[in-house]
């Protein structure tokens, strides 16, 4: 049976405590079976190992996707891939809503958007529907250089906030 040893620091005044959970289920916490730190949410990590594990350089903050989107918008919608999307809604030619499994905190975040389509000379065009966004779902819209609105078949979105 391995040991379970609990040793203060010769130099520390401070009190570690270990207490259980207010609860009638039991838990097991199960240790590595290496040397290092346990963290037990992502406010143990230091800001500086996010960085070096995102290949970031520089001071500029690090804004993560909160939400993206890859999916067929001709015929019946369908997703091929996404994070935190839950469906999207056709509302007509090229009118598309991103619906958030997890809401933002507010409606004030920024989206990327890209379409494909086959055949076209000016390609297609991604414009936000303003009005149409929530932070529940974006609204957005595709459509061709010459402003007539149009389906695709590739359309990913991507929202930062």
């Amino acid at each position: 049976m391995s040991n379970v040893k609990i040793e203060g620091n010769a130099s520390g005044t401070g009190t570690f405590t270990i207490a259980a959970p207010n609860s009638n289920t039991d838990r097991t916490l199960t240790l590595p079976d290496e040397a290092g730190t346990v963290l037990t949410s992502v406010s143990d990590v230091a800001a500086s190992q996010i960085v070096d594990a995102l290949n970031a350089t520089g001071s500029a903050p690090i804004y993560a996707c909160r939400a993206w989107v890859n999916f067929n918008g001709t015929g019946t919608v369908a997703i091929r891939g996404s994070g935190n999307v839950s469906s999207i809604t056709d509302n007509g030619t090229g009118d598309y809503t991103v619906n958030f499994t997890t809401a933002m905190p507010d409606a004030n975040y920024s989206y990327i958007g890209a379409a494909q389509a086959f055949g076209i000379a000016n390609g297609p065009m991604v414009d936000m529907y303003y009005g149409g966004s929530s932070t529940t779902a974006a609204r957005f819209r595709v459509f061709q250089q010459n402003a007539s609105a149009m389906d695709t078949s590739y359309a990913s979105i991507s929202v930062f906030r």
